[in-house]
């Protein structure tokens, strides 16, 4: 097979894919580095029968046997972190470090699901009528899809793949094309870690390829993880042709300064969760809400900090953000700082003014922007309503915390927050009134560990259960109830009335 072509890995193997090409980029030099196969239907349907065809002996393998190749997937992936690591910075374009901390937080969700047997354990009731035990299992569905994003092109299958596998379901992965390389490598260490050909697949492609699992009739449920838009359309067809749906979709992510914090500190949060990643993250502060006179005492600082960003080639160590992942990404984000402009928010650093000769040898080309600074916006304008996924931080000023917390809570997005404070009681009413899935208390980015869940909540989230943790576990698998007496113990005769416990 043709290196420069990202295919496909079905079955076991992988395969060039017979549909249309679409170029990859090196986002740091603009230069295409391959070219990823878009998958047909036809080669869709053909890796959802491989994991169809597995789903039978892998369901009843042992949950323990389970467990021991998500052991070795997990010794694997230790050992090819920064392989990974530097796969996601060729493509994606986030500094290496960043890298790093995604692959490390994908392999916390593998660890999470070696402890599979006793995740999957029933309820068991002796006696719950005479002669009559009562006890509930957990059963995998079969044949499962992962849609997902381009920026976090290994954590985010990561979030799928381990609990839905060890649970005993077989998976069909569809990552973004922007990014794809790093599926067919997970997809090789799995094979190395003894998994079974056919569980685990991997379709490249578009929406064709979307529409194609969504429309066939034994993918039983997907996961999803994008834009808000795009979240409801899956959660709606889906639903509409019985599948169980998880759709992860978009945000707009507050952190409050409450006038008593910390204010280096809460700068430090600001810079860091804002321009990480160049804010092409779900979990991105993209506002920061500014009580009272903290914003006189941030404003200064956050100007100098966002100045002074190290914006340079990710695989520079001294790195603190890389280049946008697309052109038509930068357009976009670009689109959105001239918008502000007009509609009158201040700006106050201008990323659009930073050329990719800034960041390095051979970037001249990239698609490279600057940390955009805003102040005075307002909750009507777009640049607050909508989810721009870029390094911009728009900066609101309210008078207290009530206000705080209501505007936050009349916007459509309920994914992460973040309220910076000294005070108990102000944390304390804070994380109980916030109507957000995710809450920091001087934690800019709230993402819980792996036996918690990810999760926001209002447009944000479709479906009714998390990503991984316990509640991944409940979305991979269905409840059977089962009640079971033996003929001894019987009465003659037959039964009209509603059993009841006697």
């Amino acid at each position: 097979m043709n290196a420069s072509i990202v295919g496909h890995y079905i079955g076991g193997q992988t395969v060039p894919g017979q549909g249309a090409r679409q170029p990859v980029y090196n986002p740091a030099t603009g230069a295409v580095a391959r070219h990823v196969a878009l998958a047909t239907p036809d080669e869709v349907a053909r890796a959802v029968a491989s994991a169809q065809a597995a789903f039978p002996a892998w369901a009843d393998t042992p949950p323990i046997r389970r467990a021991r190749v998500m052991f070795k997937f997990l010794e694997l992936l230790n050992r090819h972190r920064d392989e990974l690591a530097h796969m996601i910075t060729a493509e994606h374009g986030k500094v290496f470090t960043d890298a790093q901390g995604e692959v490390s937080r994908g392999i916390d969700i593998v660890e999470f699901a070696c402890g599979i047997p006793q995740l999957l354990k029933g309820d068991y009731t002796e006696q719950v009528s005479t002669g009559i035990d009562n006890w509930t299992m957990r059963q995998p569905l079969g044949v499962v899809a992962g849609i997902t994003p381009f920026n976090f092109p290994v954590m985010v299958p990561m979030w799928m793949i381990p609990v839905a596998i060890a649970a005993g379901n077989t998976f069909v992965l569809k990552p973004s094309p922007i990014d794809p390389s790093p599926s067919l490598r997970i997809a090789e260490l799995l094979k190395e870690a003894g998994l079974p050909d056919g569980v685990f697949n991997v379709v490249q492609g578009d929406k064709t390829a979307v529409d194609a699992l969504l429309e066939h009739p034994d993918v039983k449920a997907l996961s999803f993880v994008g834009s808000t838009p795009i979240a409801n359309y899956i959660y709606e067809t889906g639903a509409r042709l019985g599948k169980r749906v998880q759709a992860l979709g978009g945000a707009k992510n507050h952190m409050v300064v409450m006038p008593d914090a910390d204010i280096d500190q809460a700068v430090d949060a600001l810079i860091g969760a804002g321009y990480g990643s160049a804010g092409e993250r779900c979990m991105a502060i993209s506002v920061a809400v500014l009580v009272g006179d903290a914003a006189e005492r941030c404003l200064p600082k956050l100007i100098e900090r966002t100045r002074a960003l190290k914006v340079l080639d990710g695989e520079n160590l001294d790195a603190e953000m890389g280049p946008i992942v697309t052109r038509a990404a930068h357009e976009r984000i670009s689109g959105y700082i001239a918008l502000g402009e007009q509609e009158g928010a201040r700006l106050l650093v201008d990323g659009r003014g930073f050329r990719g000769a800034q960041a390095g040898a051979g970037c001249d080309d990239g698609f490279w922007l600057g940390g955009t600074l805003f102040d005075h916006v307002t909750p009507d304008m777009r640049i607050y309503k909508e989810e721009i996924f870029g390094p911009v931080l728009g900066c609101v000023r309210v008078p207290d915390l009530k206000a705080a917390v209501d505007l936050i809570n009349a916007h459509e997005f309920g994914n992460g927050v973040a309220c910076f404070t000294r005070d108990g009681n102000v944390a304390r009413e804070f994380g109980r009134r916030i109507q957000v899935g995710m809450v920091g208390i001087n934690v800019p980015i709230p993402v819980p560990m792996a036996w918690h869940g990810f999760g926001g909540w209002k447009r944000s989230l479709f479906g009714d259960m998390h990503a991984y943790g316990e509640e991944g576990v409940r979305f991979y698998t269905k409840q059977k109830s089962i009640m079971q007496r033996w003929p001894e113990s019987i009465a003659k005769g037959a039964e009209f009335a509603m059993p009841t416990a006697k």
